[in-house]
C-alpha cells in the first residue's frame, strides 16, 4: 500500500486503487485527514464532505471487489468551486446571499460524471464572491491563501480550487472560468488549469456569471490528471443550452504524440506589455523550450478586453438586479458597485461589444489558419501580497483587481480553449497560457504535457505553510 497517498497523482491512485494496492476508503481518508491539518491555514474549503466521501469511498471498494467495472478515476478525492450545486448543500457562489438558498436537490452535471468515473467528492471550496473576482480574497469566508506563501493571493475567482491543488489536499478541483478565473488560480499556485472551448464542458446546475462567457474546467498538479478529468467530463448535456453539439474526443491517451509538426507561435504586442519580470521569463522559457520564434499579434487584444468588461459586468448586472435591489449591504462593495456600474451602461455601447466580439472572433479564427498554439503569458506578475490594493505596470499605478486578467481576458472572450501551465520560479511559480484553436484542447494539452515532460512546466511542492 502506498505510505502517502497526498503525494500523488489522481492517476496513480486510481491505478493503485484498481489494482487493489490501496483502496478508494483508503485515498479519501488520507485527503479528508490532509485537509483537516492544513485547511484552517489555506482556508480553500467552506465545505468539507466527509460522511457522504466515506460513503461514496466504500462504494467504490466494493464494486471493485464484486468484479464491477471501474472508471479511470477511481477512488481519486476531487472537490469543486462553492458555485457547482452539491446535491444537500446551498449554492453559495462565494456570496452571503446565497446561502438562505435551499440545499440543491440534485450535483451538478460536472460531478456526477467524475463520480461517475469513479473519483469521490470531498467537499466544495473557496470563491471570489459571485465569480467577479480576481484575487481569491472573499469578504464573507476570508480569503483563500497560496500554499507557496500564505501571505498571497491564491487568485480568482476560482480561489479555493488553487489553493486545493496547490496545497495538494486533493489532486483535481473543478473551477469557472469567465475572464481567467482558473488561468489566474493555476499561475498563481502553480498547478496547472484547463478552460476548454465554451460549450465544450456542461454548466448544468451550477451558480452563473456571465452565460455568454462562462466555462467550467479543471485543475491538477500534472496534466495526465488534467486529462483524465477532462474526459470523464465531457459529453453533450441538453440542460446546458451550450453544451449540445459535441461528442466525446478523449484526450489522455495523445498526450505523448510528438508535437514536432505544430506550428507554434509567442503572442506579440499586446501580450509582450505590462509584464513583470517573473512573466516574461516565463514565456521565455516555453518559448526557448519549445524552440519557437515567431511571433504572431491578435488583433485589437486591448479592445477585445475592454469589450469582455462591457459584456460581463452588463450581462452579471441583470443576473443580479433583484439583488441588488433587496439586499445591497449583503454584497462584498466591491462586487455590488461593478454590478451597479454594469446596470447604468447604455444598451448602445453593449451592442458594440457584440459587434466587436463578432468580428474579433473572425479575425483570430483566420489567425489560426496560420498557427496551431499561440503562447501567451498567463498573469503579469506572480501573486500579489493578500490585501495589495495596486500594483505598477510599465510606470503606471493600476488596481491589482481589475488588472490580473489583463491578459486572460482577450481570450476567453471568444471561447478559446486554454491550458495554464506553471513555470516553478523563485520565489513564487507563475503560468502561461497555451491557446488552441476552438474544439482543440488535445492540441494544448499535448503541448502541456511535452512541457511538463522536459521538466519546464511543473507545479512545485507546497512550501508556505
Amino acid at each position: 500500500m502506498p505510505e502517502n497517498l497526498n503525494r500523488l497523482s489522481a492517476a496513480q491512485i486510481a491505478k493503485a486503487v484498481i489494482e487493489r494496492k490501496t483502496t478508494a476508503l483508503a485515498a479519501t481518508e488520507a485527503a479528508l485527514a490532509r485537509i483537516k491539518q492544513h485547511d484552517p491555514i489555506l482556508n480553500s474549503f467552506t465545505d468539507v464532505t466527509a460522511e457522504r466521501a466515506l460513503e461514496r469511498a466504500r462504494a467504490v471498494d466494493a464494486a471493485i471487489l464484486s468484479g464491477e467495472k471501474i472508471g479511470p478515476l477511481a477512488g481519486v478525492p476531487f472537490a469543486v468551486k462553492n458555485l457547482f450545486d452539491v446535491k444537500g448543500l446551498p449554492t453559495r457562489a462565494g456570496s452571503k446571499i446565497n446561502r438562505d438558498r435551499p440545499p440543491a436537490p440534485r450535483d451538478a452535471t460536472l460531478i456526477e460524471r467524475m463520480e461517475a468515473a469513479g473519483a469521490v467528492l470531498v467537499g466544495a471550496l473557496n470563491m471570489g464572491e459571485y465569480a467577479y473576482d480576481f484575487t481569491g480574497e472573499n469578504v464573507h469566508d476570508g480569503p483563500s491563501r497560496n500554499p507557496h506563501d500564505v501571505t498571497r493571493m491564491s487568485g480568482g475567482s476560482s480561489g479555493g480550487s488553487g489553493s486545493a491543488v496547490g496545497g495538494a489536499l486533493v489532486p483535481i478541483a473543478l473551477g469557472s472560468d469567465t475572464n481567467g478565473s482558473i488561468r489566474v488560480p493555476s499561475s498563481f499556485c502553480g498547478i496547472f488549469g484547463l478552460k476548454p472551448t465554451y460549450g465544450r464542458l456542461s454548466r448544468a446546475r451550477s451558480f452563473p456569471f456571465v452565460a455568454s462567457l462562462d466555462h467550467l474546467g479543471p485543475l491538477a498538479r500534472s496534466v495526465t490528471d488534467l486529462a483524465l478529468a477532462y474526459d470523464a467530463m465531457q459529453g453533450p448535456d441538453p440542460d446546458d443550452a451550450a453544451c449540445v453539439a459535441r461528442g466525446i474526443d478523449e484526450v489522455a491517451p495523445l498526450l505523448s504524440q510528438d508535437i514536432g509538426d505544430l506550428r507554434i507561435a509567442l503572442a506579440g504586442g499586446y501580450f509582450q506589455k505590462n509584464l513583470f519580470a517573473e512573466a516574461e521569463e516565463a514565456v521565455a522559457r516555453v518559448a526557448k523550450a519549445l524552440g519557437v520564434t515567431r511571433t504572431v499579434e491578435l488583433p485589437e487584444a486591448a479592445r477585445a478586453r475592454a469589450a469582455a468588461y462591457v459584456i460581463s459586468t452588463v450581462e452579471g448586472a441583470s443576473l443580479h438586479l433583484d439583488r441588488l435591489r433587496k439586499r445591497p449591504d449583503d454584497f462584498d462593495s466591491a462586487v455590488r458597485d461593478r454590478l451597479i456600474a454594469g446596470a447604468m451602461v447604455p444598451g448602445s455601447l453593449v451592442e458594440r461589444a457584440q459587434k466587436f466580439r463578432r468580428w474579433y472572433r473572425a479575425q483570430v479564427a483566420e489567425l489560426f489558419k496560420t498557427v496551431d498554439v499561440i503562447i501567451a503569458p498567463a498573469t503579469p506578475c506572480i501573486a500579489p501580497k493578500l490585501g495589495q490594493a495596486t500594483f505598477v505596470l510599465d510606470g503606471v499605478e493600476l488596481p491589482v483587481r481589475a488588472n490580473i486578467g489583463i491578459h486572460t481576458q482577450p481570450i476567453s472572450f471568444i471561447g478559446l480553449p486554454v491550458v495554464a501551465a506553471p513555470i516553478p520560479l523563485e520565489p513564487m511559480p507563475v503560468g502561461v497560457q497555451i491557446i488552441a484553436p476552438p474544439w482543440r484542447e488535445d492540441i494544448a494539452l499535448r503541448v502541456a504535457f511535452a512541457l511538463e515532460t522536459s521538466g519546464v512546466a511543473l507545479a512545485p511542492q507546497p512550501t508556505g505553510f
